[in-house]
């Protein structure tokens, strides 16, 4: 099977999460707690993946300066497309309104894209899909898709529209990671470091801005512990 097509289904499956958790979201009673310590998880997993597979190889292949534009460029460009989500939602200082199920729904398409990106860049070469990254994706997924779900069904959207748009997110993700693929494989390695770097950037920027808060407003000091073992999970994954 041609690798861009393999990366797609990578992808296909890690967005899938986002319509597992809308599922969830509409069927079960998630106390929001739950909902939270999940993202606590899941984000202590992407800070492992970051460090562990994104900056630190991006670091070897490319050197201090590449590494360090395409860093800032990710943040950047993640600070720029979440304060016009924040305007576009009619928000305008820096936390109100980001559980509001709009802007999840766009900010998990806004952190999807590169997390994608990178997921298919990893099959460059033969090389198997980094089960660390790939599980820290598909778990910080899944509370995205359940606290968007929850907001959308508060403001009053319908049920079937929900899934639809977790389901073009989800597929987004899966071109995403075909593009990233196909894209990456005949591009030198300093190119690829300047996208890893880019995309651990735009990730590092949204747990901070996005996940972290939400966590610890809805499930308090425990989801430090949960962060913990979230990011134990990933690192165990990522060895030998």
């Amino acid at each position: 099977m041609p690798e861009p097509i393999q990366a797609g289904m990578w992808g296909a499956l890690a967005g899938s999460a986002l319509v597992l958790g809308a599922v969830a979201a509409i069927t079960l009673r998630i106390p929001r707690g739950v909902v939270a310590l999940v993202m606590a998880f899941g984000a202590g997993a992407l800070v492992s993946a970051l460090a562990f597979d994104l900056a630190d190889e991006a670091f070897r292949a490319s050197g201090t300066v590449v590494f360090a534009v395409g860093l800032a460029a990710g943040a950047l460009a993640y600070f720029g497309g979440d304060r016009l989500i924040d305007r576009l939602s009619g928000n305008g200082t820096a936390h109100q309104g980001k559980t509001a199920g709009p802007a999840i729904v766009l900010g998990a398409l806004l952190d999807g894209i590169p997390e994608s990106l990178v997921l298919g860049a990893t099959l460059l070469g033969g090389a198997g899909v980094s089960p660390s990254f790939f599980a820290a994706v598909l778990i910080s997924n899944l509370p995205e898709g359940l606290a968007g779900t929850r907001d959308l069904l508060d403001e009053g959207h319908g049920r079937g529209v929900i899934v639809a748009v977790w389901l073009a997110v989800a597929i987004a993700s899966a071109l995403a990671a075909a593009i990233g693929n196909a894209v990456f494989a005949g591009m030198s390695s300093t190119t690829l470091a300047l996208a890893q770097s880019f995309a651990a950037g735009a990730i590092i920027t949204m747990l901070a801005d996005t996940m972290f808060p939400e966590a610890f407003e809805n499930g308090g000091d425990r989801v430090g512990l949960a962060t913990a073992l979230g990011f134990a999970t990933a690192f165990l994954l990522s060895r030998p």
